[in-house]
Formats: C-alpha cells, structure tokens, sequence
C-alpha cells in the first residue's frame, strides 16, 4: 500500500496509510440510508456491511445482550444472591480500585438497594492491600455479616484469601473479566467471560458488563419467584446503564456488538443527569455538553480513579453510588482535588521512566522500567504513556520495602494478561492477573530482573513480525475549511468511539501554520489555515510538548505542513467550532 499523502515517515516516526474500505460498499451504505459518502467510507473501512449498517448506526441492547445463562456458573450466582435477597443474609461487594471496579461495586449496591437489599462495598486500599481479595478483609467482612460476597473486576486468580473464606463458611461469587488460568479459585460462583473452559464469546465484556448481566439474571430470579409485588418495584435496570457506560469505556475493551450498544445507551441515560454522583462529576470537570465516550474516557473516569490512584480508595464507588446530591458534590470535589495531585506525581514519575528507557537503550521487544519510591497509583498511566511513544508493551514497576508493584500495558498481538499468568506459574511472582492489553502483578523485588527476561522472552516471538515503521491508519484528507461542526455531527453517527471502533481519523493536508504557542504546562496550540487560502482551524496537540510531534509543530510556524489527528466540538463562550485534535504531523 502507497503511503498517504506520500508520508513514509512523520514526525512520530509513523508511516501514514489509508484504512482499507471497499469503496461500492461505502457508496451502498451512502445511498442506501441517505447518508453522506465520507460516513459511508467510515462504517465501510471498520466492516460494516450494507445490511448491516442500519443496525450498526443505532445499536439496541435488547437486540445484543445475550442471555446471561450463556455464562458458566451464572445461573448457580444468580439462585445463590437471589435467595441470600429473599432470606435477608448479608451481602457484601469486594470491588477493585479502578473505575472498572467502583462501576460495577455501584452498580450492584444500586441493584440490590433497589431490590430490598442493603449491600455493604469494600474496596480495598492500593497502598496497604494491594490488589484484589485478601484474607483479612474477606474475613472482617464475614465476621460484620456478610454471608455471600460478591467480588468485581477481581477475584479469578485469588486463590488463597477465597479459600480462607469457603473455610470460614462464606460463599463467595466471583465476577470478573481478567484472564483465568487452568485452575479456578475455591468459591461458591465464578462467572468469567474469560474463564478457559467459556467460549470466548463473551470475553471482550468490561467487569462491569459482566456485573450487568449478573443483574439481569438475578432480577429474573427474584421475578421468578415472586419476589416483587406486595410494595416491591423491579428495579429500573436500564437506567443503571450509565454505570455500564463508564466503566465500559474506562477499561478500553472493544466498542463492539453489546458493548458498543451498552455504552451508546448508558451515555444517553448519563445525559439525562439522574445519577447524583455522575452529575456532581461532570460539574466539576466542567461537561456542560451531552456526554459522550471522550468525555467518560478522559474528563470523568480519571477522577473516579484518582481516589485509588493516590487518595481513598472506596470514593469512586461511594460517589457513584449516592442519592445524596449534597455528599455527591462534596465527594466529587474531594475526588477533583486528588485528580490534581495524580498529575503532578504522573508527571514526575513519567519523566523518570523516559529517562530511564533513553539512558538504557534501545529496549527491544518490551519496555521494562523499575523505580524505587515512584508512586503504584500512577504506574498505569506512565505505562500507557510508554507503549504510546515507544509502540511496544510496556511494563512499569514500583519498588517500595522489598516489594515491586507493576502495571502493563500491550499493543494489538501480544497478549500481556496471559504473559504475566505465565509468569506467577512460572513462581516470579506473588500474584497477577490480567487481560489481553493490560494486567496487573505483585513481584518481591529480589525477582524483578528475572520477571523482566522472563517478559521479554515470552513477549518477543508475538514482536518479531511487527515493523519497524508503525502504520497509522486514516479515513481520508479534508482541507481547513471542510473541518467544521457539521461533518462531526455526521460523524458522531459512528460512535461511541473507543478501542475496537476507531474515532475517525483524517489529514488536514498541507495546512498552513498560520500560529502557533504552547498551552499549559505541556500542550501546543496551532492554528492553521487550508491550502485554499480560506478557513481557519484550530488544532490541539495534548501532552507534545517534550516529544517529536510538539518540536515539529513549534518549528513548523510560517510552513505548511500535513496534520494527522481527530476532530471534535470546541464550545467556548457560547460558541461551537471545530477542531483537530493532532496526533501526529510531517512536512507537506
């Protein structure tokens, strides 16, 4: 394939190509729904058929959400917390820190309160108890109450504290979504998409997906056994899909088949500001349009996490969960505040990192850093922050007393999940888990050079038939002047956008540099004219100014140049503009 708009090479070090598409079938869809071609050409290039593409521009959950009994131990969890509802037994929700995890522990309590249950959350603290179930929390809990416990976005590979509480007679039901290996744990339920005996159908369901059907199935449970009537209501399920929504799109699974109708239907239920946290959330991070998949993915779910990044834990999930409009904004606040400090410690740890991998070299097949004292709240991110610019699975651990505590992120071929699973069977680790682009792990730090070999190793062979130059995929080339709101409006037909369904990404070709600053503390701001001479358009390039794509911008004023990146809305001061958002440029 030609290189578009002859780019061999950009600044980022990328070779530019037009997504494949089948152009009768763009033209099809065009027609056919009486849309314009350049959508056409979007829902062609990700697959979409003519027959299909009806559907596929108005995604119906009915339509794609299986039946929940499809998932092996489903029905056997859904009999068990329907009668502990019924019996009055307590019920208690052992959720992950992440925004995954305080979803789907929200989304439960919101459930069972809604059902005539009180369900007590425990998330657990990052710094002291790390990830997943542990002995003492699962048994305090048991020792308050609690005779089933439900475990979200965790519990597959927690073998030791499930034991000990199936020994201290608590049935524990495990709902997850991380990679399993070939044992499962000892607990009453564990309903995993992703278990090795499942089909696989299912397995690109969030934790929080899978915590939705699980309401589904013991919703038709408890209707079943009549257990609503006599002043008890059903719960409202589908206005719980704002949960879904967040925590789907926060995970960055695949925007595909039920999880792309989740999210679609969950963002129009968020609009409608009926949850009290999520409301309190999108004032303080100044939402003030409809919400949509950028918004949850970058404004809202990095405050839900902040609170397990570097503050309390349990915020997420107690925020999300509230009625109280009071406690929501105050909760919301406190979150915003820590979502500052996360920046500040992100951005230091992320500078270490970079130094760290330029000092050492060239660093083959995975990026693998460790530091002593940097923060395991924000290892994930500086992670991902990695695998962006180095294009490789990345792999960052934080060493604190003798323990190192990693994050992994992964790129389209290389499994990190299963290579980190492969690693605690081969004794490297504590414990670990994950899924295929991102997993979690506990190393004594003794092992951490052995765990890096070990990684590189099994991670090379998947390596050894990417390219040197990187691809970077476009949906085409517009000029300044075209880039306007109305072509995002015909655009966002196509969403939500995420991982699995490509925001639609174009060149604005040999635009010229009209102006350009920085913003901020590290994102340059052009502004850019057409080759026509006529237009203006601004375009932002987010976190570049230490990197490749920054320096050209800044060298590039007076120059015309090709710009590679998405549009979206700017409203500022009342009005609507479009921009681009750059995420890669090269001489034109």
């Amino acid at each position: 394939m030609d290189a578009f708009l002859g780019v061999e090479h950009s600044a980022s070090g990328r070779r530019w190509v037009a997504r494949t598409c089948d152009d009768r079938t763009a033209l099809g869809i065009a027609q056919k729904l009486g849309v314009p071609e350049v959508l056409g050409r979007v829902l062609a290039s990700r697959g979409v058929s003519m027959d299909g593409a009806l559907g596929y521009l108005n995604p119906r959950v009915r339509d794609l959400l299986p039946d929940p009994s499809q998932l092996a131990d489903m029905d056997r969890a859904a009999e068990r917390l329907a009668r502990a509802v019924r019996d009055r037994e307590g019920i208690a929700v052992f959720g992950d820190y992440d925004v995954d995890g305080a979803t789907s522990s929200a989304l439960l309590q919101r459930f069972f309160r809604a059902a005539g249950a009180e369900v007590k959350v425990y998330i657990p603290d990052r710094m002291r108890e790390g990830y997943g179930p542990n002995a003492a929390a699962m048994l305090k809990l048991g020792a308050e109450g609690a005779r089933v416990i439900v475990t979200v976005d965790c519990g597959t590979m927690a073998f030791a504290p499930l034991a000990a509480a199936a020994d201290a007679g608590i049935d524990v039901v495990v709902v997850d979504h991380h990679v399993a290996g070939p044992e499962l744990p000892r607990a009453y339920a564990v309903v995993n998409p992703n278990r090795l005996d499942e089909s696989g159908v299912h397995g690109a369901l969030a934790a929080v997906g899978v915590a939705f059907l699980l309401t589904v199935a013991v919703n038709r449970e408890l209707r079943r056994t009549n257990w609503y009537g006599a002043g008890r209501t059903e719960p409202d399920l589908m206005q719980m899909l704002d949960l879904v929504a967040l925590g789907t799109v926060c995970d960055v699974v695949p925007l595909t088949g039920v999880n792309r109708a989740l999210v679609a239907q969950g963002l129009k239920v968020m609009a409608q500001r009926r949850n009290a946290g999520l409301a309190a959330l999108a004032d303080v991070a100044r939402v003030d349009s409809a919400p949509s998949a950028y918004h949850t993915g970058f404004l809202l779910g990095p405050r839900v996490n902040a609170g397990g990044r570097v503050g309390r834990s349990d915020l997420g999930a107690r925020l999300l969960a509230t009625d109280d409009a009071v406690e929501a904004h105050a909760l919301a606040a406190e979150l915003d505040r820590y979502n500052g400090d996360r920046k500040t410690i992100e951005a230091q740890v992320h500078r270490d990192a970079m130094e760290l991998v330029e000092r050492r070299g060239d660093p083959g097949p995975l990026v693998f850093v460790d530091g002593d004292g940097w923060h395991p709240g924000v290892i994930g991110i500086v992670a991902s922050r990695l695998t962006e610019a180095y294009h490789r699975p990345s792999v960052v651990v934080a060493i604190e007393g003798g323990i190192g505590k990693g994050s992994c992120r992964s790129v389209p071929g290389v499994d990190i999940g299963a290579a980190v699973i492969a690693a605690q069977q081969a004794g490297l680790l504590m414990n670990g888990g994950g899924h295929r682009m991102a997993a979690g792990f506990t190393v004594g730090a003794g092992k951490v050079d052995a765990l890096g070999a070990f990684l590189r190793e099994r991670v090379a062979a998947a390596r050894l038939s990417t390219p040197a130059v990187h691809d970077f995929p476009l949906d085409g080339a517009i000029n300044a002047t075209a880039a306007n709101t109305e072509l995002i409006e015909r655009l966002e037909a196509a969403g939500p956008f995420g991982a699995g369904n490509a925001e639609p990404r174009f060149a604005v070709a040999a635009a010229e540099i009209v102006k350009v600053d920085v913003v901020g503390e590290s994102h340059v701001r052009a502004l850019v004219g057409g080759g026509d001479g006529k237009g203006r358009l601004k375009a932002m390039a987010f976190r570049s100014l230490d990197g490749p794509v920054g320096a050209a911008l800044l060298k590039g004023r007076g120059t015309r140049m090709h710009l590679a990146g998405t549009l979206r809305a700017d409203t500022w001061q009342g009005q609507t503009r479009a921009q681009l958002i750059v995420e890669d440029v090269a001489p034109a």
